[in-house]
């Protein structure tokens, strides 16, 4: 019972309420595989892919992802390499955020092929987004797409989160292409509305969810903030309205931590509406704190996910 996730893992600066700003460890794909550790019950194993450089900063984070019960077998060292880094800045409970990455070592996670088949060998599901993608050369795209694509023949379960984001990517163009692309050989696509409408124009979300189904995509979950989530699956349409959030501090990590509630319900072998409940319980619990990994291992609403 083993998951991968794979991208890249940040240096976060995230604003404290007396104006200072505390350092982290964050990046989307990493944030779901922090949730998705605790989601799920313990027998589980959760590694992460990426790669780090070799300077004190990668050691420190190599060592939190251990720390965090995240597996580390797949974390390659690059020499003479080094993380990236960002900074949270809020505006209310909005997010944004100013980057430095351009050299990080994660851009290189997908250069050897044989890395790659042996992480994803034998697991039950394979995670990553648009974002893992976007800091990618071509042909280490390529070659990452082709080894999720061996793993799916296989029997893994493959997760996407399409996280558009504009600024890595060459245009636009390049990115509805690349990212249509990968949502062909997923099992589950998780789009969030807002950004799917900005970006290819959807009326809706259930004209998003129909559009990752022509593409190829099994099963499409559309997120759309505080709004009804909507499941398409077999033919079949599933609504959810998540329940208001009393408190609302920081939004960074809602998607993620989504992402990570429904697929640890839906590895548990709970049906999809109870997934929804469960995945919209967890991003409106995460919302109500600073940063983007906030949940206590010891809170409640975590054991009641890790009692299944």
């Amino acid at each position: 019972m083993r998951v991968v996730s794979i991208g890249e893992c940040m240096v976060e600066l995230a604003p404290e309420a007396d104006g200072r700003f505390a350092m982290g460890f964050a990046g989307d794909t990493f944030n779901t595989a922090w949730y998705l550790r605790r989601s799920l019950p313990k027998g589980w194993q959760v590694d992460y892919l990426t790669a780090v450089g070799d300077d004190p900063i990668s050691t420190r984070m190599a060592d939190f992802f251990a720390s965090e019960g995240i597996g580390t077998r797949h974390v390659r060292q690059i020499a003479g390499g080094s993380v990236g880094l960002y900074m949270i800045s809020l505006t209310g409970a909005e997010r944004s955020f100013s980057y430095w990455r351009s050299a990080s070592a994660a851009r290189r996670l997908a250069e050897d092929e044989a890395s790659l088949h042996c992480a994803l060998a034998g697991a039950d599901l394979a995670y990553l987004s648009g974002i893992t993608l976007a800091i990618l050369r071509e042909t280490d795209r390529a070659r990452l797409l082709a080894a999720f694509a061996v793993a799916r023949a296989k029997g893994t379960l493959i997760a996407f989160d399409p996280n558009l984001r504009p600024r890595l990517w060459p245009d636009n163009d390049t990115m509805r292409r690349v990212v249509t692309q990968a949502a062909s050989g997923m099992d589950i696509v998780l789009p969030s509305f807002d950004e799917e409408a900005q970006h290819f124009g959807d009326a809706n979300p259930d004209a998003t969810a129909e559009r990752y189904q022509r593409a190829g995509a099994r099963m499409v979950v559309v997120k759309d903030g505080a709004r009804e989530v909507v499941l398409h699956h077999d033919g079949k349409t599933l609504r959810h309205q998540p329940d208001a959030a009393t408190i609302v501090v920081d939004t960074t990590a809602a998607g993620d931590s989504f992402n990570a509630g429904f697929l640890a319900a839906h590895l548990s072998g709970r049906p999809p509406q109870q997934a929804l409940s469960e995945a919209a319980s967890l991003a409106r619990h995460v919302i109500g704190a600073r940063g983007a990994l906030v949940c206590d291992p010891q809170s409640p609403l975590l054991e009641a996910y890790a009692r299944g």
